[in-house]
């Protein structure tokens, strides 16, 4: 972000006066009309060019554009539009870029600009073609989302997927299944970065670490970086770096002896894109020897071989130097000739297309392929690969999007798969081993411990009276171990001696970095720490609770006090006592009896359950609401504790300092404290020890949760972090919980747990239910068994009525009434006995 501040303050005001003056206008309703609707010949269309004219880039671009309109109207000589170019001097300045292009639609009425190489410069420009409306075409920006809601905007650039891919691709197929990635501290560079690393995730190539520098990085910083590169036991590098940075990386790997046999260097589409020979030294390139690097393909043609040996002759003399047309030059020219094409078209009567309109429709046979924008993209697909070679390169082959490799130009369907040998650093052929380094230099991390015991399931550190070695237990310790182990590395356990106050800790980390890399224990992430080292992802719960004794707040009935049989007997008595006392309407039937008496036992059970869990809500209501009489105990010294108790909810509680979780119990249980607030962490330690005297209430998360130190800027931070992400998602950490934590669960209880619910009392209901049907079949069968033979007739006396009924309807009779009054009379006669 170096260039984006401006450091000459006369350029920062005219630029602020143009902007002023340019947006003080309403030019967006005069831009577009009737440009293109004049009859006379040859109509100028202006274009407009915003580049760094210091640069080499910018020097290729501009003569490149200039020579390829000279050759479309020599060929197109009855056009009836003739481009016009203006110039701007951008400097590198996103600003300048900006300013300029205000200059170029205020005072030369261009109909497009080319400029805008960065993505901060994109970004400028895309915005201000968006309100003036006006196409904008940038070189060489990276594709990014940021950038697609400009819908004026047009990018030729390389295909940064394919790019990733291909990388991917040559590092596994080498089964290399780590790197580190050296990149540039920039926008543009971190944004394409970062596409390439998800690829390398989703083929389990590993990020070993990665490395930021910058176009004013020291030599003793870059040092120091590749240093920690070379102990941590690097030996795969890709590089994703400007070619100033770059060729200032290199002689510095060098003299580390990173450029000798065993390791491999990889340069992406992006960095070597951007080389230029003639700002290249000879030393620089030497040191690059066997460095392996991807460039967009640009086929070979007539056209093309024609073009550069013309171009080269046309340039000044003081630009005699610039001996190769770059990738961004020739991608100029195929932009030149779809802009004069699309002004062309434009003007042919009865056509109503904007100028960004054609230039999106236009098709040819360019220097760079055929040209067409996909989605208002030029996007190079193909790369070839080249192998550093003293002071020159040889090319070893080529990567295809449809993904794979070949060693030969046709870039078909029947490719082999194959690249050509390549001399790797070192001047060997063999290919370096990946973990070569790894097996066999162990790096030592020395690690700080706290050792003040307080919660020793949390960290323990105490020191073997025979052997004097330092011997760490406890929860802390085993997560560090876990997430440290994929990485080949002797850990040097120290003993923190000056207490409980990690902020000192953290500063002690910072400042004595010859002493100390890490540090481990129930440290706090915080941000006062975050300024002096760096945090990985916490690995405990985070936020604060409030820990309570499990005791009811109201007077215990002395008639249920005794032996579990005693008990017993009370209930019992009490049930059968109610059935006798509590009701005025006699029951005379036994089944009656018994399902009153089940019936009984329901509700008794079910007054009893929710008395239960309204004493359990009244009581944790009693804990969040207490006496600014009673005591709070937190961890004596935590800072966290004491920003706790400084909330609105408890600042006028009374607090006392306790050291121990035996401590925490022991206040509570002889009532010194009301109830503990503390971090989850350490609460979990008490309600493990304590499972069934205390209950947890879970607050907000206010905390952070404990996280692992590092020193600033440790390559392991980001490395560890995931690893701790795997021991969550795999549930080895909630394993490492319940090994040092729990031992009864779950101990946590807030106002809305277990609510009382239909559901819950199913079963009870069940008996219920089952006990009146049992009663009720009962009912039934003594009645058949008391009144059978009046049943028994009755149903006789129903089955003779339809009988007649049936067969009276289907043959009439006179004698019908007499045989029914026959019937009816012996029915009554039979009744009667």
């Amino acid at each position: 972000m170096e260039r984006f501040c401006i450091q000459n303050p006369a350029i920062l005001l005219s630029f602020l006066l143009v902007l002023l003056l340019f947006f003080s206008s309403s030019f967006g309703s005069t831009l577009n009309d009737g440009r293109f609707r004049s009859g006379h010949e040859q109509v100028p269309v202006g274009i407009g060019l915003v580049l760094d004219l210091g640069s080499v880039e910018g020097k290729v671009v501009k003569s490149s554009v200039s020579m390829a309109l000279s050759d479309f109207y020599a060929i197109h000589k009855d056009y009836k539009t003739r481009v016009s170019l203006s110039f701007r001097n951008s400097h590198g300045e996103p600003l300048l870029a900006l300013a300029s292009a205000v200059d170029l639609l205020k005072t030369e009425d261009v109909e497009a600009i080319i400029g805008g190489n960065s993505l901060l410069e994109a970004k400028l420009l895309g915005e201000l073609g968006e309100k003036a409306r006006v196409p904008v075409v940038s070189l060489n920006s990276p594709v990014s989302l940021s950038l697609s809601k400009y819908s004026l905007l047009i990018q030729a650039t390389h295909d940064s997927a394919s790019e990733a891919k291909g990388i991917t691709s040559f590092i596994n197929g080498f089964d290399w299944n780590s790197v580190a990635l050296v990149y540039e501290d920039h926008d543009d560079w971190r944004e394409t970065m970062q596409l390439m690393v998800e690829h390398f995730h989703e083929n389990n190539v590993r990020v070993q670490s990665k490395v930021g520098f910058t176009v004013s990085s020291s030599d003793g910083f870059v040092m120091d970086r590749l240093q920690k590169l070379k102990d941590l036991g690097a030996t795969v590098f890709v590089v994703h770096l400007s070619e100033v940075t770059a060729t200032h990386l290199f002689p510095c790997a060098g003299r580390l002896g990173l450029m000798g046999d065993g390791f491999a260097w990889i340069l992406t589409a992006k960095s070597l894109n951007s080389f230029h020979e003639s700002s290249i030294n000879d030393f620089a390139k030497e040191s690059m020897e066997g460095v392996v690097g991807f460039r967009s393909y640009i086929p070979m043609s007539k056209a093309l071989q024609n073009f550069t040996l013309r171009w080269k002759k046309s340039l000044p003399v003081e630009e005699a130097d610039i001996t190769k047309l770059s990738i961004s030059g020739v991608w100029a020219h195929d932009i030149a000739w779809a802009l004069a094409t699309a002004a062309e078209v434009i003007r042919i009567a009865n056509v109503s297309s904007t100028l960004l309109e054609a230039i999106t429709k236009t098709r040819f046979k360019g220097l760079s392929g055929d040209f067409e924008l996909a989605d208002k993209k030029l996007l190079s697909d193909k790369f070839e690969i080249v192998n550093m070679i003293g002071s020159g390169e040889r090319r070893i082959g080529f990567w295809n999007s449809n993904g794979s490799f070949s060693n030969r130009r046709q870039l078909s369907s029947t490719h082999n798969n194959k690249l050509e040998t390549i001399i790797w650093p070192g001047g060997s052929t063999q290919s370096p081993n990946g973990s070569s380094l790894r097996d066999s230099d162990r790096k030592k991390l020395r690690v700080l411990v706290t050792s003040s015991n307080r919660f020793p399931r949390l960290m323990k550190v105490n020191t073997d009276p025979v052997t004097n070695d330092l011997i760490v237990e406890g929860f802390c310790i085993d997560v560090f171990r876990a997430s440290m182990s994929p990485f080949n590395y002797d850990i040097e356990y120290l003993p923190w001696l000056n207490g409980s106050n990690y902020d000192n800790l953290a500063y002690a980390l910072h400042s004595q970095k010859d002493k100390y890399d890490a540090a481990v224990g129930d440290i706090t992430i915080t941000s006062n720490r975050s300024m002096y080292v760096d945090f990985t992802l916490p690995f405990t719960e985070m936020g604060l609770g409030i820990v309570a004794t499990k005791e009811r707040k109201r007077s215990d009935n002395e008639e249920f006090q005794g032996s579990w049989s005693k008990q017993i007997g009370v209930v019992l008595w009490f049930g059968f006592s109610t059935l006798v006392y509590a009701h005025r309407e006699r029951l005379k039937h036994n089944l009656s009896r018994f399902v009153v008496t089940v019936w009984v036992f329901a509700v008794l059970i079910l007054t009893a359950s929710y008395t239960a869990t309204l004493t359990s809500m009244m009581t944790v209501q009693q804990i969040r609401f207490n006496s600014n009489e009673d005591y709070v105990g937190h961890l004596s010294g935590s800072l966290i504790a004491n920003v706790a108790l400084t909330s609105s909810s408890l600042r006028a509680m009374r607090s006392l300092g306790l050291n121990s979780a035996q401590d925490y119990a022991q206040a509570l249980l002889n009532r010194t404290v009301s109830f503990v607030v503390d971090e989850l962490p350490y609460l979990k330690v008490l309600l493990g020890e304590n499972p069934t005297h205390f209950i947890m209430v879970k607050t907000q998360s206010t905390t952070n949760g404990f996280g692992i130190m590092f020193q600033k800027g440790f390559e392991l931070v980001p490395n560890v972090s995931r690893e701790i992400i795997k021991l969550r998602t795999s549930e080895k950490l909630n394993e490492m919980e319940k090994t040092w934590f729990d031992k009864q669960l779950p101990y946590t209880m807030d106002d809305t747990s277990n609510p009382i619910t239909l559901y819950r009392f199913r079963g009870l209901f069940m008996i219920t239910g089952v006990a009146f049907a049992v009663a009720l079949a009962a009912l039934v069968i003594l009645w058949l068994r008391d009144n059978r033979e009046v049943f028994m007739n009755s149903v006789k006396l129903f089955v003779s009525g339809q009988i007649i009924h049936f067969t009276g309807t289907i043959h009439p009779s006179p004698l019908d009434d007499h045989i029914g009054e026959n019937a009816v009379q012996m029915a009554q006669r039979n009744s009667r006995n």
